[in-house]
C-alpha cells in the first residue's frame, strides 16, 4: 500500500528521522554535525535546482542513512513509502561488499537511477565540493576525482539535469 502524506509533513519527518539516524556523527572536520550535510544536499536540491517533487526532497534528506547509519530498507519504506526509500537506497553503497566492487555497483546504480536521484546526487556532489574547499590539498584532489566518477555518469532527460550540471561545473573544481 502507498503511503501518501502532505508534502510539508513528509520533509518535516525525513528532516527529524535524518537528524536522530546521523545523531552523534560528524563531518570530516570533526566539528560539524552530520545531519546538517543531508540537510544541506535537500536545501540545493530544492533551491539551487529547482527540484519541487516532495518525494526527491525526502530521498534526499535521507539518502546517507542507509548507508551510515542502522536504518534499514525497510523502516524507510514503512515511514516514507516505497519510492522513497527505492531512491534512498540508489544513493546509498552497499557497505557489505569489497571496496571496488562497491563502486562498480554504486557508479551502475547512479547510471541508470531516475533522474530525481540523479539531481538528489548531483546537490550531493555539490555539497561535498563545498566542503572538500576545506580539506588539505591532497584529500580535496582525491574527493574531486571521486566525485568526478560520479558526476560523469549523471545525465538524463530531465530539464533541471542539464542546469544541475553547470551548477556543480561552476564550483570551479574542474568537473
Amino acid at each position: 500500500m502507498k503511503k501518501t502524506f502532505e508534502p510539508v509533513a513528509l520533509l518535516l519527518k525525513a528532516a527529524a528521522f535524518s537528524a536522530r539516524a546521523h545523531a552523534g556523527q560528524y563531518r570530516r572536520d570533526a566539528v560539524t554535525p552530520y545531519a546538517s550535510h543531508p540537510f544541506r544536499v535537500c536545501l540545493v536540491l530544492r533551491h539551487v535546482f529547482r527540484v519541487k517533487d516532495e518525494e526527491a526532497l525526502a530521498a534526499a534528506l535521507l539518502h546517507d542513512t542507509l548507508e551510515d547509519t542502522c536504518t534499514d530498507f525497510d523502516e524507510l519504506a514503512e515511514l516514507f513509502g516505497v519510492r522513497v526509500a527505492q531512491w534512498a537506497a540508489l544513493l546509498s553503497k552497499d557497505k557489505r561488499l569489497p571496496e571496488p566492487l562497491r563502486e562498480k555497483v554504486y557508479i551502475s546504480q547512479l547510471e541508470s537511477a531516475p533522474d530525481e536521484v540523479k539531481l538528489a546526487k548531483l546537490a550531493d556532489i555539490y555539497d561535498n565540493l563545498t566542503d572538500a574547499k576545506s580539506l588539505t590539498a591532497k584529500k580535496r584532489a582525491k574527493t574531486v576525482r571521486r566525485l568526478k566518477t560520479y558526476f560523469d555518469v549523471l545525465k538524463g532527460k530531465h530539464p533541471l539535469l542539464a542546469s544541475a550540471r553547470q551548477a556543480v561545473k561552476n564550483l570551479k573544481f574542474g568537473l
